[in-house]
């Protein structure tokens, strides 16, 4: 009859209903290897919650329904609240709930980091913009473990498992989110241009005392968290500070919120501009020393860029595959075409190649007086921000693409995937800082980059390809000292495939570890997703990469 709506045919269903931790078996095998087993059934649990319908209506509710910044009531008074739509609080409760704000001070035991780093990697497939006050929590506590009087006052809530929105002065808070004030907006990533400063109360000044804080800062992330960590100018240069939103005396913090950004992703979460006015902050670490002290968030929330970059890729695989799987073209499902087969197949190996390092890059925090662990941290870290986040933004990109149009409209999850992928690329540091932090940590790490050369040669002694890898990353090092910081995205793009195609060979099937070292051996000027010689694996590499 006219006007009827035509019956819905090669039309793929969302993807409702699947366990996220039990359909991917490259996690599952990490966790075991890494001593996170102890935390398998709650992953099993979050990973069945995560793909629920409830969850993924969950995140389509927060992104669409942004934070809005109320700075008046309607009697004029300043407030500077932010509002959220509940979904949004029901995020941070499933985060809270899992422990993923602080599960190696709350467990800490045998692969609480690993097993921490599986259950953030999992809800980053789903929704993104929750993580960041959840890393931000995480990464404040070895810092502010550093004041043993404040610690004090804080730990039963920072390691809270339940969600508290409300907000009040610390003392009346169940639990607390920690956010981060850093870059200003003469200088970005250029900390040391700060021009916020903080002057001492009465009574002298020195770590653990009283400041007040006059400046601003240009990105203040995640505005309603109930303290910052923030960079500050003293007499003895930058120094580092907690400045709670709430007064000692019970009254609000003098921190104004200008605005808030308006994102291009990421856009449940708010990120925001606010000026100091005399705002009260305690100094946390030795005066003078801000850089150092809050290097140490730096390193964890790096980590956490990796792991949300990798998760991200993983869902918009599942995703393509399940879309390949289900969608007809030309005869045949997309997923049976031989080019598709290929290009799907590439992608599986890019993902796994990305879950087996943000893994063993967790794996690495739980030993930090091991210098091998060391030099994975402090080396392979910033290497995998850069590396893994650019990758994602390409990735997600192929992905939605395998969509055609479908993929291109907000009414599904590939455009927002593809907003979100950006964002861990610049966050914490964006791709050429991280690869000058890669040689600046090589210079002052000499001992521990060896150990983790010879380690990569005892992988590498038994198979040529990766052989090669280590061949030509040695002779990056050997590059004249005024060229290396040219040349500096070179080495550092090396330096993560041949630490990824290691991993590859001890933890994959053979044939899939020679494939993916053998395609990126191929890569090192860039290339696109399709592009594998060994079409008898890509069978293979599919059902492994989500088995049907």
């Amino acid at each position: 009859m006219p006007g009827e709506i035509p019956e819905m045919n090669n039309q793929v269903a969302e993807l409702y209903g699947n366990n996220l931790f039990l359909d991917d078996p490259v996690l599952q095998a990490g966790v075991k290897r890494l001593q996170g087993q102890w935390r398998a059934a709650d992953l099993a649990h979050y990973g069945a919650e995560l793909g629920s319908q409830e969850t993924w209506q969950l995140a389509e509710l927060a992104n669409r329904h942004q934070p809005e910044l109320a700075t008046f009531d309607r009697l004029g008074n300043r407030i500077d609240v932010v509002e959220f739509h509940p979904s949004w609080h029901a995020l941070l409760g499933l985060l809270r709930r899992e422990g993923l704000h602080a599960l190696p001070w709350i467990k800490p035991q045998s692969g609480s980091h690993v097993a921490r780093a599986a259950g953030y990697f999992l809800h980053a497939q789903v929704e993104a913009g929750s993580l960041c006050p959840t890393t931000m929590t995480f990464a404040s506590i070895p810092v502010l473990q550093q004041e043993p009087a404040l610690f004090a006052a804080l730990q039963g809530k920072l390691l809270s498992c339940q969600h508290d929105p409300r907000d009040l002065p610390l003392e009346h808070k169940t639990s607390i989110l920690i956010g981060m004030g850093m870059t200003e907006k003469q200088g970005g990533s250029d900390v040391r241009s700060n021009t916020t400063t903080a002057t001492p109360l009465e009574g002298g000044g020195g770590r653990g005392a009283g400041y007040l804080l006059n400046g601003h800062k240009w990105f203040f992330s995640a505005p309603m968290c109930d303290a910052h960590m923030v960079l500050a100018r003293t007499e003895m240069g930058l120094s580092c500070f907690f400045v709670p939103r709430w007064q000692p005396d019970g009254s609000k913090n003098p921190i104004q919120i200008q605005r808030l950004k308006d994102k291009l992703g990421n856009r449940s979460n708010s990120s925001s501009e606010v000026e100091f006015k005399d705002a009260f902050g305690i100094m946390v670490g030795d005066e003078g020393r801000g850089i150092p002290t809050i290097i140490e968030m730096a390193n964890h929330t790096r980590l956490d860029c990796v792991i949300g970059a990798a998760g991200l890729m993983r869902q918009a695989l599942v995703q393509a595959l399940h879309h390949a799987r289900h969608r007809s073209a030309f005869g045949r499902l997309l997923a049976e075409q031989p080019l598709m087969q290929n290009v799907l197949s590439d992608l599986a190996l890019e993902s796994e190649a990305a879950t087996l390092l943000m893994l063993q890059l967790a794996s690495a925090f739980e030993h930090p007086q091991d210098p091998l662990q060391r030099a994975w941290r402090r080396i392979v870290t910033p290497a995998a921000k850069f590396w893994i986040c650019k990758r994602a933004l390409e990735f997600t990109g192929e992905c939605m693409e395998v969509w055609g149009g479908n993929g291109y409209v907000e009414t599904g999850p590939m455009a927002r995937f593809y907003r979100e992928a950006p964002v861990n690329s610049i966050w914490e540091g964006s791709g050429n800082v991280m690869c000058l932090d890669v040689l600046r940590a090589i210079e002052r790490e000499p001992a521990g980059f060896g150990l983790l050369l010879e380690q990569l040669a005892e992988v590498a002694s038994g198979h040529a390809g990766l052989r090669a890898m280590l061949d030509e990353l040695l002779k990056d090092l050997a590059t004249p000292p005024e060229q290396r910081e040219m040349l500096a995205r070179r080495f550092v793009q090396r330096l993560v495939l041949t630490v990824q195609s290691a991993l590859m060979l001890q933890h994959a099937p053979t044939a899939i570890a020679d494939a993916f070292i053998a395609s990126r051996n191929e890569a090192a000027g860039g290339r696109v997703y399709g592009t594998l010689a060994a079409a008898h694996l890509q069978r293979q590499i599919l059902q492994r990469a989500w088995p049907q």
